[in-house]
């Protein structure tokens, strides 16, 4: 509900004046701010200037916690668009013009935290204001506007010392970021020549290990070659004891000679010169092998259980050979009695192969199950119950199971025994895909591709861009490509249309594996990068064969 607090007549011009200090005096009683008191004026004014003319009615009021005034006037246009009011818009919170009705109404919003005077007292002061003349009014407008001015000088001197102030702290910033980005430069200086010392080390590691190699095979081979000599068909004859410390030479000979040929396969697995070769390898026959050449005490049984889905695996024969043979020279060593079981079965929800080598031994403590994957890392047993381990076996059976796509588990109950567990990636005895070409230009992207198509591919060609990618299709036609879209010289798109247009490459599958999904090609299955697993890249592989050769 609007309470009135004064009222006034407009028929002329000069009443303009008057409608302008009321509506000061009637916004400062009313407990508004001395510079929103000269909005409010200077409102008026403008909004008075267009209806003057036509003769009109103003009603000052209080509304909840609004100053309203409401213009009546007979204008016969629509007021709406003049410039004065659209300024006066600016000046006060809401400024309406109903045409219709012939009215304006110009709200201006009281602060809260000010209190106001009562109506009453509001009406009372209003009443006693002397009428003024123009004269007077022009000279407290020019008061207001010299007010106005000293506080725009004002203004502008903070502003001033703000912007100096703003400036100085620029350059102390930058200042600080220049010697910030000569410390970050400095800073990648020395990780690239730390990076070249740690690659000239590791260099000259896999060099060390493959000359140690190389200088101990030969007398090793030596040894065992004489060994086999004296102890053979044709030899003099020994005594019994004689036979047996010579065997202990032989035995230890060829145990140094495996632990070198370990040595040069770990070098070549961190240079990255030792790569899988895999072919259809009869597991069966594998482990009977292994049977038969490792040797179990009178007080250690050795079995092996092959399942009959898993005889024939897709692998490099050679790898796997020696992973179990590591494990289970591991499992014999550490059995002082009972027995070592290698057993192998399918999982196929999982599609892996699961060989497991179980051992009734002394068995590992928990708190060191995550080291023994560590070179050169000894469990230290009491000197009654310790073993004659290096330290390589275990991280050197990880690593080549990890370069077969598979893993290595191991669980252990002190007392009870070990359990080393084997997970293959089972393919059906062989690849699914003949050859598969990776085309992106990550290289280690590339890599991890390679790992989770092992044994899934036949041959597995990589392009590091679409150029390399063309060539390489149009000299050797893969049956399936991975592709990524944002490639150098030539992007995945690109290639795309080349590839549509040639008769010989428009059937090959394509899979579009990229960081960017919503670019990618329509058609064919999109998997993204950062979140990419070996199920999901094999799944889309066969979706894409499928399609392909429909």
């Amino acid at each position: 509900m609007t309470v009135e607090l004064a009222r006034m007549r407009l028929s002329r011009e000069q009443d303009v004046f008057a409608l302008r200090r009321l509506g000061r005096a009637v916004a400062e009683l009313s407990g508004l701010e001395a510079q929103d008191q000269v909005r409010v004026a200077t409102a008026l004014s403008e909004v008075g200037r267009e209806v003057a003319a036509t003769g009109a009615s103003v009603v000052f009021g209080l509304d909840g916690g609004d100053l309203v005034i409401t213009i009546d006037h007979a204008a016969s246009a629509d007021l709406s668009g003049r410039d004065g009011l659209a300024l006066a818009g600016r000046l006060v919170d809401e400024v309406t013009a109903d045409a219709a009705r012939g009215q304006i109404r110009i709200t201006k919003r009281l602060p809260a935290y000010l209190p106001s005077l009562p109506a009453e007292d509001i009406r009372e002061r209003l009443a006693t204001l002397a009428p003024i003349t123009a004269i007077e009014e022009l000279r407290e407008q020019n008061k207001e506007l010299a007010s106005t001015l000293e506080d725009v000088r004002r203004l502008n001197s903070e502003l001033q010392e703000t912007n100096t102030g703003v400036m100085a702290l620029y350059n102390q910033l930058s200042s600080e970021l220049e010697e910030t980005n000569r410390g970050v430069v400095a800073l990648y200086a020395e990780l690239d020549e730390k990076s070249s010392l740690l690659r000239e080390a590791a260099e000259a590691r896999s060099r060390f290990w493959t000359t140690v190699s190389h200088e101990l095979r030969t007398p090793l081979n030596s040894i065992i070659g004489l060994v086999r000599l004296m102890v053979g068909p044709g030899g003099e004859p020994l005594t019994e004891e004689q036979e047996h410390q010579v065997g202990l030479i032989g035995g230890s000979a060829e145990t140094l000679l495996a632990l070198v040929g370990e040595l040069l396969d770990m070098a070549k697995a961190e240079s990255g010169r030792l790569q899988p070769r895999p072919s259809t390898v009869d597991l069966g026959r594998l482990v009977h092998q292994l049977h038969m050449t490792m040797q179990a005490t009178g007080e250690v049984a050795l079995h092996t259980d092959v399942a009959d889905e898993v005889t024939e695996v897709y692998t490099d024969e050679e790898m796997l050979t020696r992973v179990l043979r590591n494990l289970l020279s591991n499992a014999l060593k550490f059995t002082q009695r009972g027995e070592v079981r290698l057993s192998a079965h399918l999982d196929e929800p999982a599609e892996q192969v699961v060989i497991t080598v179980a051992d009734t031994g002394i068995g590992i403590p928990e708190q060191y199950l995550g080291q023994v994957f560590e070179e050169f890392f000894q469990v230290p047993y009491p000197a009654q119950a310790r073993g004659r381990g290096t330290g390589i076996g275990l991280p050197y059976a990880a690593r080549l199971t990890q370069m077969l796509d598979g893993r290595l588990e191991l669980a252990s109950t002190v007392g009870e025994g070990t359990t080393a567990t084997v997970r293959l990636p089972y393919h059906g005895g062989g690849p699914e895909v003949e050859r598969l070409l990776i085309a992106d230009d990550d290289e280690g992207f590339r890599a991890m591709a390679r790992r989770m198509l092992h044994g899934f591919a036949g041959q597995v060609d990589e392009a590091a861009d679409g150029v390399e990618a063309l060539e390489s299709m149009r000299a050797r036609r893969p049956d399936v490509v991975v592709l990524d879209m944002l490639m150098p010289r030539l992007d995945g798109n690109a290639l795309l249309q080349l590839m549509s247009e040639d008769e010989n490459l428009r059937e090959v599958a394509v899979v579009v594996v990229t960081v960017a999904p919503g670019k990618a090609a329509e058609g064919h299955p999109v998997l993204s990068k950062t979140e990419l697993r070996r199920e999901e890249l094999l799944r889309a592989v066969r979706e894409a064969a499928g399609a392909g050769h429909a």
